[in-house]
């Protein structure tokens, strides 16, 4: 049996730019909210709305939006005005029609890999959202399947290779986020091939596990091939 036999991707900045347009949606809302505190303060408070929400929005535009709207409830001491209200809803909707720009390599790796392996896209957050992107994208024809999951975990990655590969034994995850890409991936005993990107979401830091002989870290989706070639 082949080393690899799936390959399982990432979506939101791995395959192309996202996380981009939540900080510059932060900074609007630091903007809406600078008569009311401080951005460090606001930044604080929303960071921990994000965390405490994850659990019952889940990971996506419209629970960050919730957690926009909370905060500024908060920080305001109920006092926020509706206008303002109305304007982090706007921004909020503004995310989700975001234009989709696949990342440098993205189109041409895929090509080049769907000749060999079982490709699947692995994403979370809303499932409208992540639809909609992966359709704007135009990269839905390279991949076999498509896992939209509500987070991502060992459980997870190994029920996914095992669904559409001969197991994560045998599988490679590639992604921006250590934390729910790499990590979780390696647990469940897949390769993890780490694509930093230049925006990172706080809640995604992760200590890099340099330890794990299935690691790799990569600058960029060209570094890829070499890689997937090595181990065979």
């Amino acid at each position: 049996m082949p080393e690899l036999t799936t390959i399982g991707f990432d979506a939101d900045d791995t395959l192309w730019h996202h996380e981009r347009f939540y900080q510059l949606t932060q900074a609007k809302f630091l903007e809406l909210l600078r008569d009311h505190a401080e951005p460090s303060h606001l930044n604080e408070h929303l960071l921990a709305a994000e965390r405490r929400n994850i659990a019952h929005y889940g990971f996506g535009v419209k629970g960050f939006t919730l957690s926009m709207i909370e905060t500024a409830i908060d920080v305001t001491d109920g006092r926020v005005p509706a206008k303002v209200i109305g304007q982090i809803l706007d921004a909020g909707r503004e995310m989700l029609a975001h234009p989709i720009e696949p990342l440098p390599h993205a189109e041409e790796v895929l090509a080049a890999l769907r000749e060999s392996q079982t490709l699947v896209l692995i994403t979370k957050g809303d499932l409208f959202d992540q639809e909609r992107k992966l359709a704007a994208s135009g990269l839905r024809a390279y991949f076999d399947a498509v896992e939209i999951v509500s987070d991502k975990t060992a459980v997870v990655y190994d029920r996914i290779f095992t669904r559409h590969g001969t197991g994560p034994a045998h599988a490679m995850m590639v992604g921006n986020s250590l934390a729910s890409d790499i990590v979780p991936a390696l647990s469940a005993g897949a390769w993890g091939i780490h694509v930093p990107s230049d925006y990172q979401w706080a809640l995604d830091a992760h200590d890099e596990p340099i330890d794990n002989p299935k690691f790799r870290l990569i600058r960029d989706l060209s570094a890829l091939l070499p890689i997937v070639g090595e181990i065979g």
